[in-house]
């Protein structure tokens, strides 16, 4: 794990080698805050779903993907991570349920993604409380992309919203109701769907005025597997609301697990717990 000052350390690393050999006059400057990475870096999120789209999944078929959380400064247990589900049969593709970084920064993404892009499969993320933090929702909107959107693979639509409502001072646009109650009242063809976020409701940063109305809309949704959410960096499986929908949350990659999720049918679903 690095720790601040290592990771610091680290990312003014280049720009010192840099300096040897240059007059005084001619410093480079290098900002932790600057988003800007080589373009292979970027808009990963679109680039990961047109990999996934040329891998079509057939009407009817089984789906099986790996869902985890919170890889943030734990670059070792990544690639152990990586390793691990490069094993697993069947596998479409993995979510990481946001924290992809710990302050935000570019070169946090980058490491992480560095790590993730040795997957024989895509990957998608949805932002979480840590990537908004210093300069982070621009970063994370320049390397990955939009803080919310969807997604339709096979018979299942993906719906990956956006709920770190602290990060927003609780100011009622995390979730994004407006956006979210008309993504889950239209399937776009599927038979299915799943909303996966970072912060649960039953979280306390989780915008309170919003828990209500997104526990109901959930609840309402036709046809929806689970709500899947990282943050707690613990493996759960719960129905906290009594209303039949499930909540299901991530390990953190500090913990070692990540979880092989199986579904099919109308709703049906399987979870299997991996430890690497």
């Amino acid at each position: 794990m690095l720790t601040f000052t290592k990771l610091y350390r680290r990312a003014r690393v280049v720009p010192a080698l840099a300096l040897l050999g240059l007059g005084g006059c001619n410093l480079i400057e290098f900002s932790p805050n600057d988003h800007r990475v080589p373009e292979e870096f970027t808009n990963l999120t679109e680039k990961n779903l047109a990999r996934l789209q040329a891998k079509p999944l057939a009407a009817g078929d089984t789906l099986r993907f790996i869902f985890t959380g919170d890889s943030q400064q734990f670059y070792d247990e990544a690639e152990a991570l990586v390793a691990s589900a490069n094993q697993q049969p069947g596998i479409s593709f993995l979510v990481v349920a946001g924290d992809i970084s710990d302050f935000g920064l570019a070169r946090e993404m980058q490491w992480v993604d560095e790590k993730l892009r040795r997957l024989t499969v895509p990957y998608v993320t949805v932002i979480g409380n840590h990537d908004l933090v210093g300069n982070g929702r621009p970063t994370y909107g320049h390397i990955f992309g939009a803080y919310n959107y969807s997604f339709v693979y096979g018979d299942t639509k993906f719906i990956m919203v956006d709920t770190n409502g602290r990060e927003y001072n609780f100011d009622g646009t995390a979730p994004d109701m407006g956006w979210l109650r008309p993504q889950l009242a239209n399937r776009d063809g599927a038979r299915r769907q799943v909303v996966i976020s970072h912060v649960p409701p039953t979280n306390d940063d989780f915008d309170p005025a919003l828990r209500q109305p997104y526990v109901r809309a959930l609840a309402e949704a036709q046809n929806l597997v689970f709500e899947m959410n990282g943050h707690n960096h613990s493996f759960s499986i719960t129905q906290p609301y009594k209303d039949g929908v499930t909540y299901v949350n991530s390990d953190a990659f500090s913990e070692r697990h990540y979880m092989v999720v199986t579904v099919w049918g109308d709703k049906q679903f399987r979870i299997k717990r991996v430890k690497f």
